[in-house]
């Protein structure tokens, strides 16, 4: 490939903002001799070690996520707490003023993600005892975000999706007391996304906890759905320690709700 050539092909697979591993670089066809040249004259910059942007624009945390899922060989999302913030449901920070960017997949976030200064921590979650394959890749539950214009747009869950992630982060790092809260502003959600979300979670702790809180809430939707076509297990979960047994659901919930 003619030089011409290849910084045409750096600029189009490479746009600003976003990172790019030297494996990817090689594998869209740029040599090795290329990239290094690129990196001694200015034009690449090391974020760390084997991780490249242009010297234009410093990476963002948006630019991160978009590169991770145009890279990775796995389905890649902003789920959870996170997604809500991108939905409009929940704010977007932490006690320390930075986003925590949840990023859901099966398989674990390269090591040097957590790396680069982007003003953001992403924490993995992964989606093997929650989601099956086929939920994965069924773009109906999935939203996309055009964090800058014509660059690749940033995949998260629905509504529906990033609230059953939440529950799956009950009581850990999640309270039961605001995942109450949150359910008390979803109004709308749609029972037919919920349906088959219902239907293809592999987490019992999470269907059993959202129709706990679902009828406490009592939300428009709920009428909707019956627990009965759902797989919710048998026996019962411990998912508040030291709580009482919500008889109906099997599930032990904080004595003061």
């Amino acid at each position: 490939m003619l030089n011409h050539e290849a910084g045409k092909t750096l600029k189009q697979k490479l746009p600003l903002g976003m990172v790019a591993t030297k494996r990817w670089l090689q594998e869209q066809g740029l040599s090795l001799h290329y990239i290094d040249n690129s990196v001694r004259r200015g034009a690449l910059v090391v974020a760390v070690p084997g991780v490249y942007y242009r010297d234009e624009a410093r990476p963002t945390w948006q630019g991160v996520v978009a590169s991770l899922q145009q890279m990775a060989k796995l389905p890649v999302h902003v789920g959870g707490l996170s997604a809500l913030a991108v939905n409009g449901v929940s704010h977007f920070v932490n006690k320390r003023g930075n986003p925590i960017v949840n990023l859901y997949s099966s398989d674990k976030l390269p090591a040097w993600v957590n790396k680069i200064d982007v003003g953001a921590t992403f924490a993995w979650h992964g989606t093997k005892r929650l989601w099956p394959e086929s939920l994965l890749l069924d773009q109906s539950v999935f939203r996309h975000y055009e964090w800058a214009k014509g660059l690749p747009e940033i995949t998260y869950s629905c509504v529906e999706k990033a609230y059953l992630e939440v529950l799956n982060e009950v009581p850990k790092h999640v309270s039961f007391e605001h995942a109450d809260a949150l359910l008390q502003g979803l109004h709308n959600l749609s029972p037919r996304k919920l349906d088959t979300l219902l239907k293809g979670c592999l987490n019992v702790k999470v269907k059993r906890l959202f129709f706990w809180l679902a009828e406490r809430n009592q939300q428009p939707w709920f009428k909707y759905l019956k627990s009965e076509d759902y797989d919710l297990g048998a026996g019962k979960r411990v998912v508040a320690v030291n709580g009482r047994l919500e008889n109906k659901w099997q599930i032990t919930v904080p004595k003061e709700m």
